[in-house]
């Protein structure tokens, strides 16, 4: 039998002790064996948050424009237990929150005609993309400009706070959460993305120093505070794993894909390779989870619909890996097709029985547009 037809993952302690983390391999110099060494405090562990943990992503985004205060707040208010952000640099080298440094279809920069000679052609982790980019604006340049819905013919509604909210730095947002957790008397958890650091490090806009300066500076950068790090690159992680103690995630898009790190440093290793049990504990060695796309957990046929877990869960469990895989959006167009309900890809389907089916594989949490539906899915799921 697999580990999921064992044990119900509604009621068991995901981690315990298992948990595996650089001091615990025996690796020294690192931030996490620094933080050991002083006892550091904080808010209490990610393994402490309720499982299945919903995670906002990029905020409420199934019903506000991501990204924005607008977003994380709807996302806090719904109760979800983390609300993600997506970090890329500007050009002097403040950290805002975007999903890609590509602005043009989530802000309103076209319709700026003082900003009409920054559009340009670039090639982003090997692809062409021509639009606006952050590293080419001062923060005061971006401040100018207002967030729009990233996918207006999905979500039309959401278009209706087009142009209501700016892009927020991450030291907003930082301070953001420090105001609400005093306001709410308990820690706003925060899922930190470094989005395409190694572009971002070949043009001298290094993501992870001054990510680990705000962290600091805000107390976030413990083994135990809110906060996890996030990024597709295990490079990334692997940095930041000597800059603080925060938990990291190792994001996995296909199987047949390489990490953009492994691309520019001739590692011929693909996320299949990652998944297999060798690769889960060279994970193991400097993460505490992994992020992969919902198919790596249950694959779907050529007719969209799923088919039979994976190995993924029972194989990363035995390895201390949490998993949190993306996303679940609400809409038809997302789900797969046996949850799909009518003609129209915009209407929602029954993304109750598609978070049912998730959650009975034994994942530990889901990344989610609606955190509402994800919220009582998952206390559903937990009172079976």
């Amino acid at each position: 039998m697999t580990e999921q037809a064992q044990t119900s993952p509604g009621r068991r302690t995901l981690l315990g002790a298992a948990v595996l983390g650089t001091a615990a391999l025996g690796l020294t110099g690192t931030a996490d064996a620094a933080e050991r060494s002083r006892g550091g405090s904080g808010h209490g562990s990610y393994r402490d948050l309720p499982r299945p943990t919903v995670i906002g992503h990029r905020g409420a985004s199934g019903y506000r424009p991501e990204h924005t205060l607008g977003s994380y707040e709807l996302a806090l208010d719904m109760g979800a237990h983390i609300v993600e952000q997506d970090l890329v640099p500007t050009r002097d080298g403040h950290l805002v929150c975007r999903h890609e440094n590509d602005i043009t279809g989530t802000t309103d920069v076209a319709d700026h005609p003082e900003f009409a000679g920054l559009r340009t052609t670039k090639k982003v982790d090997g692809v062409p993309l021509t639009g606006w980019f952050t590293e080419d604006f001062t923060l005061a340049e971006l401040k100018t400009l207002r967030a729009t819905e990233r996918i207006p013919g999905n979500r039309q509604e959401n278009t209706l706070y087009d142009g209501r909210w700016e892009i927020p730095t991450f030291e907003e947002v930082l301070r953001w959460a420090d105001r609400e957790g005093r306001r709410r008397g308990k820690p706003v958890w925060l899922y930190v993305e470094t989005k395409h650091p190694s572009y971002f490090r070949g043009l001298g806009l290094g993501l992870e120093e001054p990510l680990a300066r705000l962290l600091r500076r805000y107390g976030r950068h413990r083994a135990n505070s809110p906060l996890i790090l996030q990024s597709f690159e295990p490079g990334s992680m692997l940095r930041l794993a000597g800059l603080v103690a925060t938990p990291r995630v190792v994001l996995l898009s296909g199987p047949t894909s390489r990490p953009w790190d492994f691309v520019e440093s001739g590692d011929p290793r693909t996320v299949a390779d990652l998944v297999k049990p060798s690769g889960l504990k060279w994970i193991a060695s400097f993460a505490q989870g992994i992020g992969p796309t919902l198919d790596l957990v249950i694959p779907r046929d050529g007719a969209g619909r799923l088919t039979s877990p994976t190995a993924l869960v029972a194989d990363a469990h035995a390895r201390g890996l949490v998993l949190h895989p993306y996303t679940m959006r609400n809409e038809n167009t997302f789900l797969p097709a046996e949850f799909r309900r009518g003609t129209d890809p915009n209407a929602y389907g029954d993304v109750f029985g598609a978070l049912r089916t998730y959650f009975e594989a034994g994942i530990d949490g889901i990344f989610s547009d609606n955190p509402d539906t994800a919220l009582l899915a998952a206390a559903d799921f937990a009172r079976d």
